[in-house]
C-alpha cells in the first residue's frame, strides 16, 4: 500500500516513475487528491526547498525534484478541478519586459506550485498591460516579477506604476526577485515583497497572504 511518506521522499529524491506511480496508487486506494497535495506533495517539497537554503541541493536538484512533483500534479489536477477544489492561493508569475531570462522564474514557480498555489506562469518579457490584465481575469492574488539584468529592472517600477494607474494596485501584492535584485529596490518601488531565492519565495508568498 502506498504512503504519503514514501510519496514525499519520491520528491526529495526527484523520482519521477515512482512518484506517478505513487499517486496513482493512494487514488486508486481512496485518498483525497488534496491530501496527497498536501500531505505527500507539499511536504516533500518543503525539505528540497530547506536543503536549497541551507547549501544541500543545488539548482539541478530542485529541477528533478520539481519535476517529480509536475508529474504527480498531472495526475492530481484533474481530480482536484473534478473536485472543485480550489487552490490555496493563485500567483501570477513573469520575467518583466525586456528580459528573456527564465530559469530563476522556473524555479519560483515550480518552488510556489509545490507548496500548493496554483500558478499562472505569464513567460518572459511580459509588458507592464498583461500583469494587469491578469489581475483583472484571473484574480490573481500576488504578482511575482523577476529580473536578471539591470538594465531591465525600471520594468519592475513601471508595472507597479500601471497597475496603479489602471485602478488594480490594491487587488493585489507584488513580489519581486532576481540576481540584481535586493530589499532595498523592492521597497524604493513599492512592493509589497522581496525574496533573493527560490525557496524563499515560498516564504515570501506565505507571509504576503497571511499565512
Amino acid at each position: 500500500m502506498a504512503e504519503l511518506g514514501d510519496l514525499s521522499q519520491a520528491i526529495i529524491n526527484g523520482d519521477l516513475n515512482t512518484a506517478k506511480t505513487l499517486t496513482q496508487e493512494l487514488v486508486d486506494g481512496g485518498t483525497e487528491a488534496q491530501t496527497v497535495v498536501t500531505e505527500g506533495l507539499v511536504p516533500g517539497m518543503n525539505v528540497v526547498g530547506q536543503k536549497f537554503k541551507a547549501n544541500e541541493f543545488y539548482v539541478p536538484e530542485v529541477l528533478i525534484a520539481a519535476r517529480a512533483m509536475k508529474g504527480s500534479m498531472d495526475i492530481l489536477r484533474p481530480l482536484l478541478a473534478e473536485g472543485g477544489v480550489e487552490p490555496e492561493a493563485r500567483i501570477a508569475i513573469g520575467t518583466v519586459a525586456g528580459d528573456l531570462h527564465d530559469i530563476g522564474k522556473n524555479l519560483v514557480a515550480m518552488m510556489l506550485e509545490g507548496a500548493g498555489y496554483e500558478v499562472i506562469d505569464l513567460g518572459v518579457d511580459v509588458p507592464a498591460e498583461t500583469f494587469v490584465t491578469t489581475v483583472n481575469e484571473k484574480k490573481a492574488d500576488i504578482i511575482a516579477m523577476s529580473a536578471l539584468l539591470t538594465t531591465t529592472m525600471p520594468a519592475m517600477k513601471d508595472a507597479l506604476d500601471t497597475l496603479t494607474e489602471k485602478g488594480v494596485r490594491d487587488k493585489v501584492k507584488v513580489m519581486v526577485g532576481g540576481a540584481p535584485v535586493t530589499q532595498a529596490y523592492a521597497d524604493e518601488i513599492g512592493a509589497d515583497g522581496y525574496a533573493p531565492d527560490a525557496a524563499s519565495a515560498v516564504d515570501t508568498a506565505k507571509e504576503l497572504l497571511g499565512k
